[in-house]
């Protein structure tokens, strides 16, 4: 009888890529679901759910996204600080002209599992307002969406 050993990746054996999204003219959420599926490593084929195997994800153009139906004015984000009176909201319109990749950030937020590993995972997000961004240096490669 043979046995078999399941590979298990580890910190030597992952080989970290940086990937960049342009969000210029996309819907919010496709390209949020698609950068969630990258940082968590979903599209790898050594992809275990107890591991950090996700990549840096990079979103340009942030600022241009787009949004179906009313969602500019009937979205709305709170937020509250624990204090009297400290409950704030703001909708997705305002939210854009204020923070443009605040919104971005809560919908990849939003689809990343809560605790450490989600913590980890939310720390190789980057987003950008414009069309540059300081990861050559990666050799980053280029999704389309």
């Amino acid at each position: 009888m043979k046995i078999t050993k399941t590979f298990l990746p580890d910190l030597a054996t992952a080989e970290k890529k940086c990937y960049v999204f342009d969000a210029a003219d996309q819907i919010l959420g496709r390209v949020a679901a698609k950068a969630a599926h990258y940082l968590r490593g979903k599209h790898r084929k050594d992809y275990t759910p107890n591991f950090d195997s996700g990549d840096l994800v990079v979103i340009i153009n942030a600022d241009k996204i787009k949004v179906t139906g009313k969602k500019l004015t009937d979205k709305i984000y709170q937020r509250y600080s624990g204090y009297p009176s400290g409950q704030r909201r703001v909708a997705l319109g305002d939210l854009m002209k204020i923070a443009p990749t605040q919104a971005m950030r809560e919908a990849v937020d939003s689809m990343i599992p809560k605790g450490p590993l989600g913590n980890a995972t939310r720390r190789r997000l980057r987003i950008y307002v414009g069309n540059e961004n300081p990861h050559t240096a990666q050799k980053p490669i280029v999704v389309t969406i």
